[in-house]
């Protein structure tokens, strides 16, 4: 079995500020992190590695050099070979276009029986990475997996619906993105960390992995962000007191009255 995990390396989100005169992120000091769903893909990929001898595990990604120490830590985890895409041709991507690149990785590793990523990227909540990929490669998939179980050639996978869930069926290979309440990540091991530090990360460029440069970097990225900017503080609340649910009710009506919003 070999599986192909795609993971990013994000900013730490409870710690990013904003530029208010550029609307742009301000990243310098903002410690960067594996993106929180794609630790589940690993995890996933792990656990059947864990239960099927002779899985490999190889997670691809696509960032700038610092994304090798994410690389790292998937090794430190478990991973058994790790790839980072790294040009300044792919600087600027957005998602159709990442897409391109990553398509253009896997092709480059070859063989695969499933390919595994979390829903979305916490920088950017699209969740479009992932099909794009399973559209550009042929490949049936599935997203939102809250659990998979491999059976043979297939997989079978419960997807969570804003309803309720759903169960389906599939033949490998396929493209699975995955949601936080699949799996709990494990630690890297201190075994694991050592062998990591250790490690010659691969890094290819955009005319290693072949991929158009046409159809990757910014100026071939079809959508773009002008401009980040975090919402104004709300003002302060009104509190409504009294005895009685009726004197309650009596109070707010004055006062959404008074604001001529009724």
């Amino acid at each position: 079995m070999k599986i192909i995990v795609c993971a990013k390396q994000v900013p730490d989100t409870n710690e990013i500020r904003i530029n208010p005169e550029t609307g742009t992120l301000i990243r310098d000091g903002v410690p960067s992190i594996l993106n929180h769903d794609d630790a589940n893909a690993l995890e996933a990929a792990l656990r059947i590695k864990d239960g099927l001898p002779g899985t490999e595990v190889t997670v691809l990604t696509m960032g700038p050099p610092q994304a090798k120490e994410m690389l790292r830590e998937c090794l430190a985890m478990g991973a058994d070979d790790v790839i980072l895409l790294s040009d300044r041709a792919l600087g600027g991507s957005d998602t159709w276009a990442t897409s391109n690149a990553l398509v253009a990785g896997v092709r480059m590793i070859g063989d695969f029986d499933l390919i595994l990523a979390g829903r979305q990227a916490i920088d950017g909540d699209t969740a479009q990475v992932g099909p794009q990929m399973a559209e550009k490669l042929g490949l049936t998939q599935v997203t939102y997996v809250r659990s998979l179980a491999l059976e043979g050639n297939s997989v079978t996978v419960r997807r969570a619906l804003e309803n309720g869930y759903e169960t389906l069926k599939l033949q490998l290979p396929c493209l699975l993105t995955v949601i936080k309440e699949l799996n709990r990540p494990r630690y890297m091991t201190v075994r694991g960390i050592f062998k990591a530090a250790k490690a010659d990360i691969k890094v290819y460029s955009a005319a290693d992995i072949g991929v158009d440069p046409g159809t990757v970097g910014l100026k071939a990225s079809p959508t773009n962000v002008f401009r980040s900017f975090t919402p104004k503080p709300k003002g302060k609340g009104v509190r409504v007191e009294g005895d009685h649910p009726r004197d309650l009710a009596n109070g707010l009506l004055s006062d959404l009255r008074a604001k001529h919003i009724i």
